[in-house]
């Protein structure tokens, strides 16, 4: 408890030190000093201070305040729920946009769904960065319902009249969420037209990870073009994975894995080779070790690279570790026999760094 008060003081004298100073250095030496203070024991001390902080009649100590609570939040997944309660709470009578900001972001290390309404509320402030922090923690704040609030409010923001809010707004609603209708697609479809071509490529590969076939010729036009500059189409052609962009897929940079994964998933014959040696993978393990219970699963939204590999963590845990496939088989040398061998040896502590999750 002492150590975590003494270190609450030196973070707001670095607070204003940061605040009063234009230098990068100092903003980091605050942010490191915030995370110190929040893992510090069980957490319960930075939450205390931080709480008092938010109620305090100091700007720059309820600013500070919100980055403690939520940093708290993010380090202690025990004391989210108390930390958002905390925040929404200011959240009902705040009114300084720097205050709000760090609030926004301290709501989404706290990942707690009541926030959502306050969230978007703040969607339509007029400050153009705090619509932004709204936009980026919607990503970790949400309904998760098909036409919730959030995603009604992420639809408007792709629509903004400032380019990085539309841009966030597009990567969390089309990269982040996995909702699926038709608002939403048609949202994605503007963005693709967007005179931001962050924005055009966020809208193109929301509608691909969806498997709209109205992203197979954006997607070809956008590799074939000198204007992309940006590794999201890429990952479009990708969990697309159709014959019909080779060709576009062509005039990438032939050396970067980028551009290899988009062609391996595209390409017919190198795709049907990963997925054989995947399911070996899988049947050596069985023979190997046939009490893991070695599966293969491919989310809806990801290219067959997404297959994991899951294996219960121990026999009372419910939690699954997981590999990345390929990543897995490269590790390998391409050797699927070997690879489920890592594997092993990895589960008896044996082999070198993991390739989990």
């Amino acid at each position: 408890m002492d150590n975590a008060v003494g270190l609450a003081g030196r973070l707001m004298t670095a607070a204003r030190v940061a605040q009063a100073s234009e230098a990068d250095h100092d903003g980091h030496a605050y942010w490191a000093l915030v995370r110190e203070t929040a893992a510090e024991g069980n957490g319960e001390a930075a939450l205390r201070c931080g709480s008092g902080w938010l109620r305090s009649a100091d700007v720059l100590e309820r600013t500070v305040g919100c980055d403690l609570v939520g940093s708290a939040a993010a380090t202690h997944e025990s004391l989210r729920s108390e930390a958002a309660t905390a925040l929404m709470a200011l959240a009902e009578v705040e009114t300084e946009t720097c205050v709000l900001s760090s609030l926004v972001c301290g709501l989404g290390r706290t990942q707690d769904r009541r926030a959502v309404p306050v969230l978007v509320r703040l969607s339509g402030h007029e400050d153009v960065d705090l619509r932004r922090h709204v936009a980026s923690e919607l990503t970790f704040v949400n309904s998760g319902l098909p036409d919730g609030p959030d995603v009604r409010a992420l639809i408007r923001l792709t629509r903004d009249q400032d380019a990085d809010v539309r841009n966030w707004a597009a990567f969390t609603l089309g990269f982040q969420l996995e909702q699926d209708t038709t608002a939403i697609r048609d949202a994605l479809w503007t963005c693709t037209t967007d005179e931001d071509g962050e924005v055009r490529e966020e809208g193109a590969r929301g509608l691909a990870r969806r498997h709209d076939p109205r992203a197979v010729p954006l997607i070809a036009r956008l590799l074939e073009s000198d204007s992309w500059s940006h590794s999201f189409t890429l990952d479009a052609a990708e969990i697309l994975g159709l014959p019909e962009l080779l060709p576009a897929l062509a005039a990438c940079e032939p050396d970067a894995p980028e551009t290899d994964r988009a062609v391996a998933a595209c390409d017919p014959v190198r795709r049907a080779r990963m997925e054989d040696d995947a399911w070996t993978v899988v049947t050596e393990l069985e023979r190997l070790r046939p009490d893991i219970g070695a599966a293969l699963s491919s989310p809806r939204y990801e290219s067959v690279h997404g297959m994991r590999l899951t294996l219960p963590v121990t026999d009372r845990e419910t939690a699954d570790t997981g590999y990345d496939v390929i990543a897995l088989l490269t590790r390998a040398g391409g050797d699927p026999v070997r690879a489920a061998g890592l594997v092993v040896a990895d589960l008896t502590g044996s082999a070198g760094e993991r390739t989990s999750d």
